[in-house]
């Protein structure tokens, strides 16, 4: 019992938050503009308590799982000229980006504090040759500073390794700093080969997702199905065990799947997929731990952060993730509840701010990148929408993310389940 207040606790505090800071965007820069805000509201339902200010009517209420704000001459007409409709366009698309806006900052502000003070970044200079490798074999050293690969500029580990994924195993041109001195050196990374079946397991051995173009795609083997044996051994909804015996060097590189598909169980014969990687065959050491070195580890964490959100949407739009492998308000709630201490959950929090606020400027109606495109037509036509034109396409959007929304609900109590 105890277990479940506090995982609710959690999810009220993190949903209320990013809902509140999003409605306090959208009502700052309301302020600014000087468009009249009748009433900001957090939470949902009767009022528990009320005050009214000058202007704006400031409402606490019951259901803590959101917010508002009431613009005068929001949704239909107004004659006050402090009304949103009388605003000038730019004040009004100011007015509809501040929400996301201050969701997508305020991620970056708790992401950039958590990785800043988690420590230091691992630095371009070698501390050791593994033996066997490429760098070995081309006479790289322990204390050599990698400045420079393939003409891009490399200061950290994650430079590094960039340009060397990026080689597929090619020849890469790289630049040392040795005594004072720089070096010249061509290397080619050394390759290494492993199986991949392109499954990815959650905590109760439920296939989470099927990576696109995997064997395992091409089997048939789907997003929720459960992994009941492998080769014969039982999982026991044990994702190592399955893990563990996928992972074994068999003479015969087929695997048999028992697979659990609603009611049915599936035996698939999967020969996984050889893939490669390369490697310099280096360790590098971490930056010297100072404030300086923190605040680069942090902005360089952030900057990965942020990519990874957008490189998710643009794979979701060109079809490599599918809609079933994302994610609602259900499997977040399951994620949230299962986050250990403040930093895991805070971690979460800048998380789904920055998906929220990310999300929430994509050009569908009924979101805010959906107004902010209705307003850009209105520009560019030099008139308004008609009211019930623009009423229908904001009636659109909500059907389709309703739709989805239950679609991706359905699949987040499966996952569960």
């Amino acid at each position: 019992m105890i277990t479940f207040i506090i995982s609710a606790v959690k999810i009220i505090i993190l949903l209320g938050v990013l809902i509140t800071i999003h409605e306090l965007g959208h009502f700052i820069v309301a302020k600014i503009c000087n468009v009249k805000v009748n009433e900001f509201a957090i939470g949902f339902g009767p009022a528990i308590w009320q005050k009214q200010g000058k202007e704006t009517k400031y409402t606490l209420r019951l259901i803590p799982l959101g917010g508002f704000n009431s613009m005068e001459g929001e949704e239909g007409e107004s004659e006050d000229e402090k009304s949103f409709s009388k605003a000038s366009i730019p004040k009004r698309i100011a007015i509809v980006i501040a929400g996301a806006t201050v969701n997508i900052i305020f991620a970056i502000i708790i992401y950039f504090t958590l990785s800043a003070t988690s420590g230091t970044y691992v630095s371009n200079e070698i501390e050791e040759i593994l033996e066997g490798y490429a760098s070995q074999a081309v006479g790289l050293q322990a204390g050599d500073k990698i400045i420079e690969g393939n003409g891009r500029k490399i200061n950290s580990k994650k430079d590094l390794n960039n340009i060397v994924e990026k080689s597929q195993g090619q020849e890469i041109k790289i630049k040392i700093e040795r005594e004072n001195e720089i070096k010249e050196y061509n290397i080619k990374p050394t390759e290494q080969k492993a199986k991949s079946t392109g499954i990815y397991l959650d905590e109760k051995c439920k296939i989470a997702a099927v990576e696109k173009g995997s064997s395992s795609e091409k089997q048939g083997i789907k997003a929720n199905d459960v992994i009941v044996k492998v080769n014969g051994v039982d999982t026991n909804g044990d994702r190592n065990i399955a893990i563990q015996e996928i992972s074994k060097e068999n003479a015969n590189s087929t695997i048999t799947l028992v697979l659990k598909r609603g009611k049915q169980e599936i035996t698939i014969e999967l020969e996984p997929d050889i893939i490669s990687s390369y490697y310099l065959g280096i360790t590098l050491k971490p930056a010297k731990d100072t404030f300086i070195n923190r605040c680069i580890n942090g902005g360089m964490e952030t900057q990965e952060f942020l990519l990874s959100i957008i490189q998710n949407l643009k794979e979701l739009f060109t079809g490599n993730v599918g809609v079933d492998q994302m994610m609602g308000p259900v499997g977040i709630s399951e994620v949230v509840a299962k986050t250990n201490g403040i930093r895991e959950f805070f971690e979460m929090l800048a998380l789904i701010s920055l998906s929220l606020g990310v999300t929430n400027l994509l050009p569908i109606p009924a979101l805010d990148g959906g107004k902010i495109l209705i307003l850009l037509i209105e520009a560019i036509r030099r008139k308004p929408l008609q009211q019930q034109t623009e009423i229908n396409i904001q009636l659109a959007g909500f059907a389709i993310l309703i739709a989805i929304s239950l679609y991706v609900t359905y699949n987040d109590i499966l996952r569960i389940f």
